[in-house]
């Protein structure tokens, strides 16, 4: 296992290409972030890429953060936080200048500040400041190439309410569902339960703006309701109520880069729940068997076909870039109806995005280098 912060001057001429593999970050998805992160740090190829890796603490600090150090706190305590290193990070915001800018202290404890050359950021950051378009803007301003989607495609792909409204705009089947806005909730209530109602149960709710299964509740009958929009509130103010619907859970993985023919879908595959009411975090994250996955799911081609073709749609529909998780409901009578879209699925090693690549024929190792490569291939900026 090599450290990732030795030698942090800026990159020779002639050497490999440097990724700054970033996580943690800011919401309530910090520690998953942390298990994909030694998930990719593991897997990545270092006879082609030089790596540095750069943790960001739940308060927003950035620092260097050694693949070793990110090892031994997770062996001590799986769903840790970061604690706040000594050499700080920063990044120049004016064009041209494609640096970390590490801050550290002499032996006399004089201030230093020295500058690592990066050539390309893999962001693996879930949820809010990380997955939200934030720190891609960011990026964009620092001059960056980086990992995955763009400012715009990011926001979309975090907001449930928005996400379903450019699936719509698409001509994407989407199911029946409700927004609830805090001032909504706070003023009229018995009005939410009526539009609730109207869906007709069982319902599940969500924040709008979160990820991980965090805050999502099925509710099964009207009494409880409340108490599932306060679970969901404590996540974020604005909610998606979605109606139930009779169905399989397919998932196609797509990856592409900036142009708007060359996406590609993986095979689909279906999760079988075990042991849970629905995919939750724990089934997600924490149990190696709390979810099978079957991929190709056993479905007719041609519904295969229609699941890859759509998810490549909603991919576009989001303008979305570098890669994407789209998630479906069959139907009995094999209607396709998308649920949502994740513009930067988890990478664990029980991660259904990186799980369906490998069963469509693209291992581990490889998906990575392609990511970072489509990564290199896009300008920032306007495009």
């Amino acid at each position: 296992m090599s450290t990732t912060h030795e030698n942090p001057e800026s990159t020779a001429a002639g050497s490999k290409p440097c990724v700054a593999v970033v996580f943690g970050g800011r919401s309530s998805e910090h520690s998953v972030s942390l298990i994909t992160a030694r998930s990719v740090l593991r897997a990545i190829d270092r006879d082609t890429w030089d790596v540095v890796s750069v943790g960001i603490s739940t308060d927003g600090a950035w620092f260097l953060y050694s693949q070793e150090e990110l090892e031994a706190l997770l062996d001590e305590q799986p769903m840790a936080q970061l604690p706040v290193g000594r050499r700080r990070v920063s990044l120049p915001l004016q064009t041209g200048d494609s640096r970390l800018l590490i801050h550290d202290s002499d032996e006399h404890g004089a201030a230093l500040t020295r500058g690592r050359h990066v050539d390309i950021v893999f962001p693996l950051l879930h949820g809010p400041f990380g997955e939200d378009g934030t720190l891609q803007g960011l990026l964009e301003l620092a001059d960056l190439p980086y990992v995955g989607c763009g400012v715009a495609a990011s926001a979309i792909g975090m907001d449930k309410h928005f996400m379903k409204l450019a699936f719509q705009a698409a001509g994407l089947e989407v199911g029946p569902y409700t927004v609830v806005h805090d001032r909504t909730w706070r003023t009229n209530p018995q009005g939410v339960h009526r539009a609730v109602a109207e869906l007709g149960f069982p319902v599940f709710v969500k924040p709008a703006r979160a990820g991980s299964s965090f805050g999502i509740t099925r509710v099964d009958d009207p009494s409880g309701l409340d108490a599932a929009i306060e679970t969901a509130r404590e996540h974020d103010r604005k909610l998606v109520i979605e109606a139930g619907i009779d169905g399989r859970e397919i998932e196609c993985a797509v990856l592409g880069g900036h142009g708007t023919d060359d996406a590609r879908a993986s095979l689909p595959g279906e999760i079988e729940v075990q042991g849970h009411a629905f995919y939750d975090f724990e089934a997600k994250y924490l149990e190696d068997d709390g979810a099978a996955l079957s991929c190709p799911a056993k479905l007719p081609e041609d519904v295969i076909d229609t699941l890859r073709r759509e998810a490549v749609r909603a991919f576009h529909a989001v303008d979305g870039e570098g890669l994407a998780r789209c998630d479906f409901f069959v139907t009995p009578d094999h209607r396709v109806i998308i649920n949502e879209i994740n513009t930067m699925p988890g990478f664990t090693p029980i991660s259904m995005y990186p799980r369906m690549w490998d069963a469509s024929g693209l291992q581990y190792s490889a998906l990575i280098d392609e990511l970072i490569t489509l990564a290199l291939e896009r300008p920032v900026g306007l495009r």
